[in-house]
């Protein structure tokens, strides 16, 4: 226990070393930039496998657990993806959906960058290598979202009420704790980043992502009037906020990680 404190000391020095807010302002930046690509990119390619309207109503029900104005944001924009693709089919739908992973993919590279600085490392992995790391990822995400709105879809229909709101947090937490320990083993470019020192990163990630998401959530509905202060942006700005507590999380996790890395060696 002391040596996982004295890691989560370093790695939160180290955060702030690092101006770990701005880089996390960095990703939510291309992430927010990567929303609708991503978002046409999933709908289109579970589209494939299962009735469009299904996918879209998956994807409200994940988008649930996000501030409501947020979940609002989300819906619009599946609306327009679902009027604009409906008619797709053929070599015209597998164009569509290479285009959309490829305009995800920028997401994926800011995660890279700021993921590098948190391990201390330098890119060498030249443009190629970097780039198919970049659409890994972005396919990774698109697969990991669509089960995870599969399961959410699932846990609410199985469990009502309060119970199936637990179980959509918990989802969440194991898909937050799964995905940031292959982040901080896989990204960055370090070899030797081991399970155990990527989970001491993942355990604070994904515990304080859910308990951000869920008192952001709440305190958006019941105190947080963006509308009156930003107008039309409202919505916007709450994803944003969402996005950004995301990002911070995420990398000050991975300098958790970085700091147990370097006590073991």
């Amino acid at each position: 226990m002391h040596r996982y404190l004295s890691a989560a000391k370093s790695g939160w020095l180290q955060a702030q070393a690092n101006n770990t807010g701005l880089l996390a302002a960095g990703v939510t930046y291309y992430a927010f930039l990567s929303f609708v690509p991503l978002l046409a990119a999933i709908f289109l390619t579970y589209g494939l496998l299962a009735d469009p309207s299904l996918v879209a109503e998956n994807t409200r029900d994940l988008a649930a657990t996000l501030p409501p104005s947020a979940a609002e944001l989300v819906g619009d924009q599946l609306e327009e993806i679902t009027s604009d693709r409906s008619g797709a089919s053929g070599l015209g739908l597998l164009v569509a959906i290479a285009l959309s992973i490829f305009g995800a993919r920028v997401a994926a590279g800011s995660i890279i960058t700021a993921l590098n600085v948190a391990f201390d490392a330098s890119e060498s992995r030249g443009l190629i290598k970097a780039n198919l790391l970049a659409l890994c990822i972005t396919i990774g995400a698109m697969v990991a979202f669509g089960l995870i709105a599969v399961l959410t879809t699932l846990a609410g229909t199985v469990i009502s009420d309060a119970g199936g709101a637990g179980a959509s947090l918990a989802i969440a937490l194991l898909a937050g704790l799964g995905g940031s320990i292959l982040a901080y083993r896989i990204v960055p470019n370090v070899d030797d980043v081991s399970t155990s020192e990527a989970l001491r990163g993942a355990i604070p990630f994904a515990i304080g992502w859910v308990t951000a998401s869920a008192g952001f959530a709440w305190y958006a509905s019941n105190f947080g009037n963006y509308n009156a202060t930003y107008g039309s942006l409202g919505a916007v700005v709450v994803f944003l906020t969402w996005l950004y507590l995301s990002a911070y999380l995420l990398l000050l996790g991975a300098h958790i990680a970085a700091a147990s890395r370097s006590d073991a060696h």
